[in-house]
């Protein structure tokens, strides 16, 4: 399914998730140097997304992945409003098109590491867009770590260990739901069963890094949520409204 999208504005992305779930335990997340972040573009009513849904699944076991599922809302007209969708994602996606220069908005999209687009349900050219990607300058040579400790969660951004990279970048946070079934009654999917992984269901900015070491300490009540059962953090090159290559990442399980 293919679908060149207008969007007359980008949403913002912060805000907090209400108190529903409070880690208890203390547990240190171990630092990664994953080599690919892949965002899955998505939707309930799109008949050729269950594929790359799965195939998101499959990614999502790979420790040197970190695989985001984004459902966004165009195709909700069709009959079917996505329960997960979130406007924020059909804008983020737009973002990356217009940061290309092309009008390709389409679902299964995958965006690897913030540069290459490719059809999500194809795991091999996803494997074939990270070894692309990661030849390009400063792409995931960032080392990030998230440590939790009773009701926070500190993030840390080492210094580049690559070549010199752009003056600005951004680091955020997402709440994520690791499966999440759902029974779809209407549209291109209907009577279908289907489970999505690694779903992102908020995202919060937590700060600007320019090359030197940071860190930022994020209160659990502000990432956890019934359902939320894992975070990652990413620190991506440019903005919001123009975002570039991913720089770092990490994963972690809340519980």
């Amino acid at each position: 399914m293919t679908m060149m999208m207008a969007c007359n504005s980008i949403s913002r992305w912060s805000g907090a998730l209400g108190v529903c779930a409070i880690v208890a335990v203390i547990r240190p997340a171990v630092a990664a140097e994953p080599r690919a972040v892949v965002e899955l573009f998505t939707s309930q009513g799109c008949s050729s997304c269950p594929p790359a849904d799965k195939v998101i699944g499959e990614l999502a076991q790979d420790p040197s992945v970190i695989a985001l599922s984004m459902p966004i809302d165009y195709w909700d007209y069709l009959g079917w409003k996505d329960t997960l969708a979130d406007s924020r994602f059909s804008a983020r996606q737009k973002a990356y098109s217009l940061m290309r220069g092309d009008r390709d908005v389409y679902t299964p999209q995958a965006i690897v590491n913030g540069e290459a687009h490719v059809i999500g349900s194809d795991r091999g050219e996803i494997e074939r867009a990270i070894e692309v990607t990661r030849e390009s300058d400063g792409v995931m040579s960032v080392p990030v770590s998230m440590k939790l400790n009773g009701k926070q969660i500190t993030v840390s951004v080492a210094a580049s260990n690559g070549p010199p990279l752009a003056s600005h970048a951004e680091v955020w946070i997402c709440s994520i739901s690791k499966a999440v079934p759902i029974s779809i009654a209407r549209g291109e999917n209907r009577g279908r069963e289907l489970t999505y992984y690694n779903v992102v269901r908020n995202v919060l900015k937590v700060g600007d890094w320019n090359g030197t070491p940071g860190s930022w300490t994020v209160p659990l009540e502000n990432i956890s949520r019934e359902g939320i059962d894992a975070a990652a953090v990413f620190v991506q090159d440019g903005s919001r409204d123009r975002p570039g290559p991913m720089l770092g990442a990490a994963y972690t399980t809340l519980h």
